[in-house]
């Protein structure tokens, strides 16, 4: 059906090109200029027409169209390879058009690639149907609804901020960004937070270079967008100027649309154009749009075709009719002939090809930033003290350096982690974010794409889940869908995890890591001493800077002020930042390694993390009493997990006892006992973990979680076994 009906709206559009309507007004930019928008947009249409041929011969894998949208190729024609663009998944004619502006780009064949999932496809290289390139600056989007608005945010928000500390950049001095979506993903929560960060970005009199196109078909797949809605709620956001165009008028849409970039240029000001368009098919090849539209609907929309109305006030205009004529049978040529060698382009073959491209090696650094002399300090340092260390090393190591979040510059966070980072760095470097997860990490992903070095603060894990799919759908994704071309480095630290003394319940306390450790691609952490944190946010930093690697570190909460470890006084929990440089070297060679304790114990593993380190050393202390010499193995990453380590740890006493402060379900026990599975070891194997429940307040937060004891009946059990 979808087929049949863009390739009526072809054969319309060359039936129609007779006569001009009485009511047509002249295309009045350029006669030239004209004819090449045009041609664009015939090139997305006949595009599309292909599109639906490779999927009805088997070889196509992509019916989501931009049929009816192809007004935005005036967008294409007004912006820059040097104004970061994310767009909308119907921008064929906008990426068609950006492309005339870079020599060897090749549209036609690089979109008939991506129609059938071709590794030379050079956007993706073969992973997924996304428009972009780095070329082109268009950063690869396939997002859920709207999630790229937090990233077009901190896009802006990092622009101005780049030029301000004249750090290396390769935009210009009026470079903007520009982000598009539908008129249904305007009502999710993603896209109104971003618009909210933006007003309350502007509203602080700071500038941000932002323009939103917001295209409105009026329809979300079936589900239809109130008469006036998008108009209404468009113009009520605070400190974003408002512009309309109707798609069906090419004259109107390249005046508007280069107006509102022009004051976006200027003022470096948020702007929204909402630009009206027309859906002409289904949503996508297999929705069956007769369903629900009525048959004057369509006949209507097909009366409203953007590419046939621009042919009219091109012939309006003095342009032959036989020279568009011409010209649609060169494009229909020109795409057939791609589409017809594309099928024989070669395919991913194997596991290694599709996943290369989730976390590029680290490029070699002649000289690893080390500890700065002026940050030593000899004294013992508690988790806290090492990872405020951390992150001021990190703001002297590298002058691109962002440390960002809620409460973290004068008040120096909620625990006092980045206390003095904001007289060391200044506001430009350390700031303040409105209290929306989904910003701060939008922030984070702006910022990284531009260079800089993003260490984003969320304040609870718990809090996390507000906003996770900016992690999965947009940073782990990144170097998925764009073959590596883009990254987004970052080292995300997130306060968490339970045992929290007086201020607990469930959002303080929240011992779940799964959503992290189940997203490809992402390296994440867990400090339990200072020693640690200085050497696992010198390893994170030295990843996401050589590699573009998002990293997230989860700090102990329970762990932060700790000072003993048996008894009060003994300050057996502190330790010396000169002991992380001692033990890790090079920054590089320690990655995904874990830590021992009493190494030469024979007799029984534990194997843990987190607070976990902190109760299984007093317990191995306790069996130690009791003739048991245990090892204590400190995980550190939980993923990538630290194998070998486990392996060897485990076959050296051939007894692991994994204390997991997680839960039993989802927990990290799980994902070491598969580990030693895989490997086939002989050995005896007990877990202690956390209830699969949610943390109660008070006390009763100790009936769920792990407890020493729990470790020292374990431990002696598994002993007992023959």
């Amino acid at each position: 059906m979808s087929l049949e009906r863009v390739k009526r709206l072809t054969s319309r559009f060359r039936e129609q090109l007779t006569s001009v309507p009485d009511d047509c007004n002249a295309w009045s930019h350029g006669t030239e200029l004209g004819v090449e928008l045009v041609e664009s947009m015939l090139r997305a249409r006949h595009l599309d027409v292909a599109a639906h041929e490779l999927r009805k011969r088997g070889v196509g894998h992509y019916t989501i169209c931009s049929t009816g949208h192809e007004s935005n190729v005036v967008l294409g024609r007004l912006t820059s390879p040097k104004d970061p663009t994310i767009v909308h998944y119907r921008s064929a004619a906008l990426q068609v058009e950006r492309a005339r502006q870079v020599p060897g780009r090749h549209p036609v064949q690089d979109i008939a690639l991506s129609l059938v999932a071709a590794r030379t496809e050079p956007t993706s290289g073969g992973r997924h149907k996304v428009f972009g390139g780095k070329d082109l600056g268009i950063i690869p989007s396939t997002s859920t609804i709207a999630s790229h608005m937090p990233r077009a945010v901190g896009l802006a928000i990092a622009l101005e901020r780049v030029m301000r500390l004249e750090l290396p950049h390769e935009l210009d001095p009026d470079s903007i960004v520009m982000a598009s979506f539908g008129d249904a993903s305007l009502n999710h929560s993603t896209a109104i937070g971003a618009l909210n960060a933006a007003g309350w970005v502007v509203h602080q009199k700071l500038k941000l270079p932002l323009l939103v196109v917001c295209e409105d078909n009026g329809l979300g797949i079936s589900v239809r967008t109130p008469t006036g809605w998008v108009e209404e709620r468009l113009r009520s956001l605070p400190h974003i100027a408002y512009h309309s165009a109707d798609g069906t008028d090419l004259n109107q849409c390249y005046r508007t649309a280069r107006d509102a970039i022009e004051e976006c240029r200027r003022t470096r000001r948020p702007q929204v154009l909402h630009l009206r368009t027309v859906r002409l098919l289904g949503h996508a090849g297999s929705d069956v749009d007769t369903v629900y539209r009525a048959p004057a609907e369509l006949a209507a929309a097909e009366g409203a075709d953007p590419v046939l109305h621009a042919a009219w006030q091109l012939l309006a205009c003095g342009v032959s009719a036989e020279r568009l004529l011409t010209l649609d049978e060169r494009i229909r040529e020109e795409v057939g002939a791609a589409c017809e060698q594309a099928p024989a382009a070669p395919r991913l073959q194997s596991r290694s090809e599709v996943i290369h491209a989730l976390t590029p090696r680290p490029a070699p650094l002649s000289q690893p930033p080390l500890p700065p002399p002026a940050l030593a300090n000899e004294e013992p340092l508690t988790l806290a003290q090492g990872i405020n260390l951390a992150l001021r090393e990190a703001l002297q190591a590298y002058p691109e350096a962002l440390v960002f979040g809620e409460d973290v510059a004068k008040k120096g966070g909620v625990y006092g982690l980045t206390k003095g980072l904001l007289g060391q760095a200044g506001p430009a470097r350390v700031f303040n974010t409105l209290l929306d997860e989904q910003t701060i990490l939008g922030m984070a992903l702006g910022a990284g794409l531009l260079g800089m070095l993003p260490i984003p603060e969320i304040q609870y894990l718990a809090y996390l889940h507000n906003a996770e799919d900016q992690i999965r759908g947009e940073a782990a994704t990144m170097s998925f869908f764009s073959d590596g071309a883009y990254t987004n480095p970052m080292v995300v630290r997130i306060a968490g995890l339970a045992y929290q003394k007086g201020f607990g319940g469930h959002f303080h306390n929240d011992n779940s890591v799964a959503v992290l450790r189940d997203i490809p691609g992402i390296a994440l952490a867990v400090p339990a001493r200072a020693d640690d944190a200085l050497e696992i946010y010198r390893q994170a930093l030295h990843l996401a800077k050589s590699a573009g690697r998002v990293v997230c570190v989860v700090e102990p909460i329970a762990l932060y002020h700790t000072r003993d470890l048996h008894e009060e006084g003994d300050g057996q929990w502190l330790a010396h930042a000169a002991d992380a440089a001692a033990r890790g070297g090079d920054v590089g060679s320690n990655f995904s390694r874990a830590r021992v304790y009493q190494a030469g114990a024979a007799d029984l593993t534990i194997i843990t993390y987190g607070n976990g380190l902190f109760m299984s050393l007093r317990a191995a202390h306790l069996l130690q009493e009791r003739g048991v010499a245990a090892r204590v193995v400190d995980l550190r990453w939980l993923a990538p997990l630290p194998e070998a380590d486990i392996l060897d740890n485990a076959r050296a006493t051939g007894r692991v006892l994994m204390v997991d402060e997680c839960r039993q379900s989802g927990g990290i026990s799980e994902a070491v006992a598969a580990v030693l599975l895989d490997a086939g070891y002989p050995i005896k194997w007990r877990r202690v973990a956390s209830a699969d429940s949610f943390i109660p307040l008070g006390d009763a937060a100790n009936l769920v979680l792990v407890q020493e004891q729990e470790i020292v009946d374990a431990a002696l059990s598994l002993m007992s076994l023959p």
